[in-house]
């Protein structure tokens, strides 16, 4: 697992633990070799991105008790595949984000400008 930075440069912040979050269910956004996804963007889920994700395959507002996924409701954050903010990106559909809790390896799939431009906490 990869502990790294985030985005900015600083050490990886928590991303959400109501619901635990992360592709190794520690609240953060880390990643490593087995996570194939990269699940390294933390997201604040809206609508639109929830419809548009369940459109393109991957169903994140119903419950899965086998892999103790909740369900996502808007206003959640989630650590999302880098990939697939990319294509929420270009649909015009992509989440709000949060910079200090997005790990550094988003940026091998998405710039830090388009990243900024969706930023929760970035001061203006």
């Amino acid at each position: 697992m990869d502990k790294g930075k985030n985005v900015l440069g600083d050490d990886i912040e928590s991303c959400c633990a109501s619901p635990m979050t992360g592709f190794y269910r520690d609240g953060c956004c880390n990643t490593g070799t087995d996570d194939a996804g990269a699940h390294v963007v933390c997201a604040e889920v809206t609508d639109e991105f929830l419809e548009f994700s369940r459109a393109t395959g991957n169903d994140l507002s119903s419950p899965v008790p086998a892999i103790d996924f909740p369900g996502l409701v808007v206003g959640d954050r989630w650590c999302i595949c880098a990939a697939r903010w990319r294509e929420a990106l270009v649909a015009g559909t992509a989440p709000p984000v949060v910079l200090a809790a997005t790990h550094e390896r988003a940026l091998d799939y998405v710039s830090m400008d388009d990243l900024k431009r969706h930023a929760l906490d970035l001061a203006s």
